[in-house]
């Protein structure tokens, strides 16, 4: 009888645990999340990672590559226990589009690693403890990033996404609590990700999700806003006056309506039919017309030459902007002789001509006798210039 497994590692088995021996609490991968929820989160972090991955590069001018998401379910007190020693943790929010908060664990040496590069070391440099001006850089670089996975989750979901300023800190799992939103008995997502640049840093990412922040992203992704609950709607309607109802207001519902429930096929068809002969119907009686629009920019620009010749000499203020960022207050209050303020455009990319604060045209920067110039590139139409002076 000794040799039969009891029940207790039975369940153990089959929830991937392999230290039943030495009576470990690791939650296992499965008890809060199922396959569906954690292919969807490692496809997240697939695609979102991949894009930082690219803007880390460009920062840096090193080959950067974060592959391999591994998902598991854990809590900051078993992180204790497995990762004892310091870390330093970016903390973002997303403000817009999805609503929630995850932390980016990332080790002291890694850091150091990555700020060295940043500022144009060969990533050696790991001595001394780690300082202000390093935990703003890495700041700076993980905004970045996941402003960059934040465009990338965009187009995953559909909708615009936003996220605040990164909060940096250093933490130790387990000295003391993490100076974030996350309780240390919540029960959390852990994804693991495998960071290489180039042959001078081979390490891991690790991103903390909450279990409700996480289970929302994947409902966004796989029913959009308003349409996880679509599917018990329509596969359980009440009566069939509730069906006919439904129906007539929302023609795009009909075709789910008869795919789910053939019982309705033949009332599907004949409600399609009369709603169709009364739309007809509807339309000959109210004898609806062509909406006649006038053709765009089709009067020539020398039509209006005797009105604009009235205003020619009306001075306007032509700028060039070279690029925007935005700043907290502490960072405009930091500001002094010599600081440097990056801007949202890279070297080379066009600057923005405006005419009282309207684009209306793109160029690239020239020196002419020791003053700045522009050279335009591209311009709109005449005729969008001068709408954009009304």
């Amino acid at each position: 009888m000794s040799d039969l497994l009891s029940q207790e590692e039975i369940d153990a088995l089959l929830r991937g645990d392999n230290d039943t021996e030495n009576g470990s609490s690791n939650i296992g991968p499965y008890d809060e999340l199922t396959l569906e929820e954690i292919d969807a989160l490692g496809e997240i972090g697939n695609i979102s990672m991949g894009t930082a991955a690219t803007t880390l590069f460009t920062l840096l001018n090193h080959k950067v590559t974060i592959t391999t998401p591994d998902v598991s379910v854990t809590s900051l007190t078993e992180l204790a226990a497995q990762y004892p020693i310091p870390f330093v943790a970016v903390e973002i929010q997303y403000t817009k589009g999805i609503k929630g908060n995850n932390l980016l664990i990332i080790k002291e040496d890694d850091v150091k690693i990555i700020t060295d590069l940043l500022m144009g070391g060969d990533g050696t440099n790991l001595e001394g403890e780690l300082n202000e001006l390093q935990l703003s850089a890495i700041s700076e670089v993980m905004n970045q990033m996941m402003g960059s996975a934040a465009t990338s989750l965009a187009s995953m979901f559909g909708k615009d996404i936003g996220i605040s300023p990164p909060n940096v800190f250093t933490i130790n799992f387990e000295d003391e609590k993490p100076k974030s939103k996350f309780d240390s008995n919540d029960t959390i997502v852990k994804v693991n990700f495998r960071m290489e640049i180039s042959d001078i840093l081979d390490s891991y990412i690790m991103q903390l999700i909450p279990i409700e922040f996480a289970r929302d992203m994947v409902r966004t992704l796989m029913y959009g806003d308003d349409g996880y609950e679509e599917p018990t709607t329509m596969e359980q309607p009440i009566e069939g006056q509730y069906l006919e109802q439904q129906q007539y207001d929302h023609p795009s519902y009909e075709k789910q309506a008869v795919q789910g429930h053939t019982a309705f096929q033949d009332q599907g068809s004949m409600e399609k039919a009369t709603y169709s002969q009364r739309s007809v119907e509807d339309a000959a009686t109210v004898g609806v017309q062509p909406v006649l629009f006038q053709p765009l920019d089709e009067t020539p620009i020398q039509s209006q030459d005797n009105n604009i010749n009235l205003i020619l000499d009306v001075p306007l203020e032509l700028s060039v902007e070279l690029g925007r960022t935005q700043k907290m207050i502490q960072d405009i209050l930091d500001l002094s002789t010599g600081s440097i303020i990056e801007l949202d455009k890279m070297a080379g990319e066009p600057v923005d001509i405006l005419v009282n604060g309207k684009i209306i045209a793109k160029g690239e920067v020239v020196i002419i006798d020791d003053n700045f110039g522009v050279r335009i590139t591209d311009i709109v139409s005449p005729t969008n210039r001068i709408s954009n002076l009304r």
